[in-house]
């Protein structure tokens, strides 16, 4: 075996932050797939940021999913040990969102994607941060996992991503940008 494999996954379980294995398969394993993919679209998203003051923030809620991350990979014994998202960290979230959404204005009506690279790039990164919420929850749901404050966060995230998504269309178009009509349902 080698540096960057055990071979112990072969037979489809992978180990959690405590004793024992689960399936690869396990929700558990699929929620923690998800926060991953958040972090890595993300990721990309801030490679294309314009501003350094977005690209921190954008640093600071990865390395918060890393948290998370850790957070959803332990056992019940050792749980506690990761707990770090708490309501200081939803408040941080919350701030963010208010303090770019005073300097910008929400258009009426839907964003189109593909205006910006950087803003486009934002928009894959919330509709991945939604599916980590929904696997967040499925968690929960399941009784597996029962941090209210890292639901919160994650909740929050979407709409801070949006918030991203906007300032990055605006900072970066040279045309007004491409929506779509609300309609009622």
């Amino acid at each position: 075996m080698g540096p960057y494999f055990t071979g112990k996954g072969d037979d489809g379980t992978t180990g959690l932050l405590g004793e024992g294995r689960v399936s690869k398969s396990d929700l558990r394993l699929e929620t923690l797939g998800a926060l991953d993919e958040a972090s890595a679209a993300l990721g990309l998203a801030r490679s294309l940021l314009k501003s350094n003051k977005l690209s921190a923030i954008v640093v600071q809620i990865q390395r918060d999913l890393y948290l998370l991350m850790a957070e959803v990979s332990a056992t019940a014994d050792n749980a506690a040990l990761f707990s770090k998202i708490d309501a200081d960290k939803v408040r941080w979230v919350e701030q963010q969102i208010e303090t770019l959404g005073h300097s910008t204005s929400l258009p009426e009506e839907f964003i189109v994607p593909g205006d910006t690279l950087s803003g486009a790039a934002m928009s894959l990164a919330r509709a991945t941060v939604r599916r980590a919420e929904r696997r967040v929850v499925e968690l929960v749901n399941a009784n597996q996992f029962g941090n209210k404050h890292a639901l919160a966060y994650i909740n929050r995230l979407s709409s801070l991503c949006f918030v991203l998504e906007v300032h990055e269309i605006k900072a970066g178009r040279t045309a007004p940008p491409t929506l779509a009509k609300r309609t009622s349902i």
